[in-house]
Formats: C-alpha cells, sequence, structure tokens
C-alpha cells in the first residue's frame, strides 16, 4: 500500500460578517481536494474571522493556494496563507487547561502570558471574552488556556505559583488536566 504525502497550509481569512462565508469557504477547500484538519473560527466585533490547517496532496494544496486571491475578492476576505510542516507530537508534555476570571481590566492576558512564559511552558491555545456580569453589570473578563507542562515540571509546585499570582492580581483561576 503506498503511502501519500500530505502537505499543509494554515490559512488565515478576516472580513465582514455574514452568513454562508464557512459554507463558501468550506467548498472552495473541498472543490481543491484538500480537508480541513483543525480551524478556529469566530465573530469578533463585526468582523469573521478564521483559521485553518489544511492538508492535501501537493497538487491540490498548489490548487487552493492559487486560489487564494480569487476567494479574497469573491468572498470579500482578507486572505494570508503559509506552507508548514504538521506537527511533531511531544513525549514529554502533560496538556492543563487554566480557567480564568475576572473583573475586566487592561493587562489580563500580558500578565498570563508572562507567567507561564518566565516558566518555558508554552500557550497552545487561547481564547478571552468579556461580559457584564449579572445583576450589577460589571465588566468582567474569562480566560481559557491550554498549556504544554514539561513532564519534568512538578505540578503542585507550579499550581501553588499560578494561584499564588492569581490572588496578587485578584484573578479567580482554575489549573487542571485537561481530560
Amino acid at each position: 500500500m503506498t503511502t501519500v504525502v500530505q502537505n499543509h497550509l494554515v490559512i488565515s481569512a478576516i472580513g465582514s460578517n455574514r452568513s454562508g462565508l464557512v459554507h463558501q469557504f468550506s467548498k472552495a477547500v473541498k472543490d481543491c481536494g484538500c480537508n480541513i484538519l483543525d480551524s478556529r473560527m469566530t465573530v469578533l466585533g463585526g468582523e469573521f474571522a478564521m483559521v485553518l490547517l489544511l492538508a492535501g496532496t501537493w497538487d491540490a494544496v498548489a490548487k487552493i493556494e492559487s486560489m487564494v486571491p480569487r476567494l479574497a475578492d469573491s468572498l470579500g476576505l482578507t486572505i494570508s496563507s503559509k506552507r508548514t510542516d504538521a506537527r511533531k507530537k511531544l513525549g514529554n508534555m502533560m496538556p492543563y487547561a487554566v480557567e480564568v476570571v475576572s473583573i475586566d481590566h487592561p493587562g489580563i492576558v500580558h500578565d498570563i502570558a508572562q507567567f507561564f512564559s518566565t516558566r518555558d511552558i508554552n500557550i497552545e491555545e487561547m481564547y478571552t471574552g468579556s461580559y457584564s456580569a449579572a445583576h450589577t453589570g460589571t465588566p468582567m473578563f474569562s480566560l481559557h488556556v491550554t498549556i504544554s507542562v514539561p513532564t519534568n515540571t512538578s505540578i503542585a509546585a507550579l499550581r501553588g505559583e499560578f494561584m499564588d499570582f492569581c490572588d496578587q492580581l485578584n484573578l479567580d483561576a482554575v489549573m487542571e488536566p485537561v481530560k
């Protein structure tokens, strides 16, 4: 049996939010013979944003790459693309989920990112949001992060340091293994 070598392409796109964008974009991907391996899509303000990891044979990936300018024009999107390699699995890492909630104020993302960065812990995924607290309308902030913790790291010590750090900044937080 012959193994087909898969090529990978990351595409990011942003444009005015409207219905049908995912359908039209995914149809173009399918018509080129590519597969969507991973994606993140969301509405931010009045804009729709998506990031996709595509896989396909070299000719399928080349076909979607050549379609990017036409797709951008026809769908009203700003699109960029970049070839990439398949993600390498790191066997010496443990995935942990971090949840933070706080009264909204500037710098929360920076502070959390700095905490993990100074400990050589990689942020694999992050999403944040803001909302009004029930009853009071206080502006609130929530942050959800998946981190990769090296297996030689003491989880108890890391969790203790993180909770102390969050207490100093008046952030409610939880750190637990990804299930």
